[in-house]
């Protein structure tokens, strides 16, 4: 028997292993090369490279390089199109991905034309420019995140476009239905970042608020701007339609911590957009937006009662400073996609890619140093805090330890009450990694710096915090698998408490500063 029949033969015994089945519809037939084995089943997909068919066996996927097909479902392998379907949040639909699709295709030889099939339906086919022949179709559903992964699970969609991590619901649904671990690794990626800001009318006098503040303002136990220090009128809620990535985050990141439900009185809109012109309009509104959709409405900063002040800016945002950080995902199932579909995935990582992304108004991820001497207001923040379990001397350490470095714009955190990264930091894991391997570092040194909250004892955080540091370290050195490790120095440091970022007497201020930095020279 050939090898090819071997390897067929294989893949057939583990279907019959693990997927057992009864027979349905016949519309392809798969033939080894050699003739000696063949399978029949409805051909669920072809990719230009693999067929994926239901069988009596279970789903199963096949190289189409070894085998041939016939029946009435074959396609026509000179002709084929790689087709992707999109669906999700409007937010990332509207402006972001077609920013991306029409850079992907001017960098690969193609031309982009878009076709508007409804108000929240539009395709973009990508046809190469010398011939003119269609090489790819991308379909688009705008809509909300929760309708996204709906999508997904009724198999109406390829890729999620999501600004929230996936539900334990619908991790569970999707397993259940073939799509694999939704929260495994390359099931997910950071496309770009956004935030939650609070927002006001500009004749609002309101200049910054509290989370916790914020979260009781949504939850109907502030109800008067009297309350605030304002006038004695009633505060009027605004945040996007319930089933959106931004509604949706509100609730995780804003109201969960504080233990508060969203009050009933509250103004849903279509879409941030929406909102925030609302919002500008109303002088007794407040609403919560996206950080790229706030309009002509004024962003209103994060405070704390030891006096720290978080403005939502780019920098913030992208090292995860400000504590509303909500990133930009796409959630893929475990199935093959198209040659181009890949492609263009790969592309969305890459640095002309975090180009169009700052371009059209997102933050991107592509690192930024930030020289010591730009950090004033951090290391002013550390000295104003400072108490008897931060001496002077740990002061002096940190500056002798990272004046001669740049803080990257990469940053790693963690779970609350967990040793696992978040899913922002996943991401950043692997975009570290690949910049270690393809040699950006080389001839530097690079040191991952632990920070924690100042709850306990300081000596006990420097040591959890030290962990923590070695554990991104490692997670980063085993992602950069060709990386050249003898070129550049990696370390790991740890401060503690040292250096906090927001106040420790709520649950945001303490997530913002239990962290991992990276530093560079």
């Amino acid at each position: 028997m050939s090898k090819l029949c071997a390897a067929f033969c294989a893949a057939l015994f583990l279907c019959l292993v693990f997927l057992p089945g009864q027979a349905s519809a016949q519309d392809v037939t798969l033939t080894s090369l050699d003739g000696a084995v063949e399978i029949e089943g409805t051909l669920l997909g072809f990719d230009g490279e693999f067929y994926r068919l239901e069988t009596i066996y279970g789903e199963i996927t096949i190289d189409a390089s070894g085998v041939s097909c016939e029946g009435p479902g074959c396609p026509n392998l000179e002709s084929f199109v790689a087709e992707m379907r999109v669906s999700g949040s409007a937010t990332m639909g509207e402006v972001l991905m077609p920013a991306l699709i029409e850079a992907f295709a001017l960098r690969n030889g193609l031309v982009a034309t878009r076709d508007q099939q409804a108000p929240d339906r539009f395709s973009y086919a990508l046809r190469d420019r010398e011939t003119g022949v269609e090489k790819g179709l991308f379909h688009f559903h705008n809509t909300t995140t929760t309708e996204g992964f709906a999508d997904l699970l009724a198999d109406e969609s390829d890729i999620v476009m999501s600004l929230r991590e996936v539900r334990p619901s619908e991790v569970r649904a999707a397993r259940e239905a073939g799509l694999g671990d939704l929260t495994g690794p390359n099931r997910s990626r950071v496309l770009a970042l956004d935030a939650l800001v609070p927002i006001v009318s500009p004749r609002n006098p309101l200049t910054a608020i509290s989370p916790v503040q914020l979260a009781r303002i949504f939850g109907g136990e502030i109800t008067n701007w009297l309350q605030l220090g304002g006038p004695d009128a009633p505060i009027v809620l605004h945040l996007p339609v319930a089933e959106s990535g931004v509604a949706q985050s509100t609730q995780d990141k804003l109201m969960a911590p504080a233990r508060l439900d969203l009050a009933r009185e509250v103004t849903r809109h279509a879409t941030s957009a929406v909102l925030a012109d609302v919002v500008a309009d109303d002088v007794l509104g407040i609403g919560i937006a996206s950080f790229s959709e706030t309009g002509n409405a004024r962003p209103v900063m994060l405070s704390g009662r030891c006096g720290f002040q978080l403005r939502a800016t780019r920098l913030a945002i992208k090292t995860e400073d400000y504590p509303l950080t909500a990133p930009m995902f796409l959630y893929l199932p475990a199935r093959r996609l198209p040659k181009l579909a890949r492609d263009f995935l790969t592309f969305t990582r890459s640095d002309p890619a975090q180009i169009v992304i700052r371009r059209a108004g997102f933050v991107d991820q592509a690192p930024e140093e930030v020289p010591i001497n730009d950090q004033g207001d951090r290391f002013a923040n550390a000295i104003t805090v400072a108490g008897g379990e931060t001496p002077l001397a740990e002061l002096k350490r940190l500056v002798r330890v990272l004046g001669s470095r740049s803080r990257l714009s990469t940053s790693f955190r963690f779970r609350a009450g967990s040793t696992l990264l978040d899913a922002q930091s996943l991401s950043n894991v692997q975009q570290l990694a690949r910049s270690l391997e393809a040699g950006k570092y080389d001839t530097r040194a690079i040191l991952f710096v632990g920070f924690s909250d100042g709850n306990g004892p300081a000596e006990g955080n420097r040591a959890i915090a030290a962990k923590r540091a070695a554990v991104v370290r490692d997670a980063v050195v085993a992602a950069a698998e060709t990386a050249h490790f003898d070129r550049v120095v990696v370390d790991t440091e740890a401060f503690g408490e040292a250096l906090p970022l927001a106040c420790d007497d709520t649950a945001w201020g303490r997530q913002a500063n239990r962290r991992v930095e990276v530093w560079v020279r």
